[in-house]
């Protein structure tokens, strides 16, 4: 069982204890005859300072997972562990970023004031003042701070929420499908900004996707899940050159070949 659990995992490259430990997890809605298994059974282990996305059919079981990771919904057996701990409630090291950009800011606040709002209890005003600046220069949103996110596109908005998770310094980031509601070409510019973030920042990404495309460009590894209830068909390295571009990262044959085969497990178990 233990090398059945080392090859789902893939190969790792450091023998250290992962930042982030799954184990057995296992989700269910309800009980008796309107009782709905979401979760099977999951274990992962997720490195510091990795980038792994977690893909599967449609109403798989991914936000489910991910709001389990968070500490948002609790499990129904099973632990998330980080850096050892029990993960019972949100943890501080954690930022999320969701889908629903206009629901997850204020939009009574400047932009400024939302990226600002979860540092207030942590950094005297002078401190806040510089990391938010450089927050919105990393998301490259200098000179918006006073700005309301109203006034902003789609993709801007969901700059601010990101710029917001840079911000508090987090060593995890939870990601459920940050892109879905932009355009093609805001999300790519949205993928390669993700890109530099973890690059310049070294923090550990879990990125719930339903773009096969997005998963294998930005991913050292694919989680790819079953139907419901869900668990892990297969975890697949993306050992694909970085820095990553749109264009020449695409046209690699390996990129192609990694693209089919996640599509085909995702097929085969929807």
């Amino acid at each position: 069982m233990a090398d059945a659990k080392a090859d789902l995992n893939g190969p790792r490259e450091k023998e250290r204890p992962p930042l982030v430990r799954i184990e057995a997890l296992q989700k269910t809605y309800g009980s008796g005859p309107g009782e709905h298994r979401a979760i099977a059974d999951i274990s992962l282990d997720v490195d510091d300072g990795e980038f792994a996305c977690i893909v599967g059919p449609s109403g798989c079981g991914k936000t489910t997972l991910l709001r389990c990771l968070s500490g948002l919904l609790p499990p129904s057996s099973g632990t998330v562990k980080i850096s050892g701990k029990l993960v019972e409630g949100p943890p501080a090291e954690m930022a999320l970023v969701f889908q629903e950009y206009n629901r997850s800011l204020f939009p009574w606040m400047s932009v400024y004031s939302n990226v600002a709002m979860p540092l207030k209890k942590r950094l005297r005003a002078k401190e806040r003042d510089l990391v938010v600046n450089e927050a919105l220069h990393a998301v490259g949103l200098e000179g918006t701070g006073n700005k309301y996110p109203w006034q902003l596109s789609g993709g801007m908005q969901q700059r601010v929420a990101i710029a917001r998770a840079v911000a508090y310094r987090p060593a995890i980031l939870l990601m459920d499908e940050p892109f879905a509601s932009v355009d093609a070409q805001t999300r790519n510019e949205l993928e390669d900004l993700i890109l530099q973030v973890r690059h310049e920042y070294g923090v550990t990404i879990l990125f719930v996707t339903h773009d096969i495309d997005e998963a294998v460009y930005m991913a050292d590894r694919v989680v790819v899940l079953s139907k419901p209830p869900c668990s892990i068909v297969k975890i697949l390295p993306v050992p694909l050159p970085r820095p990553r571009q749109q264009v020449a990262t695409k046209q690699l044959p390996e990129y192609t070949h990694l693209r089919a085969e996640v599509y085909g497990m995702i097929v085969g178990h929807a």
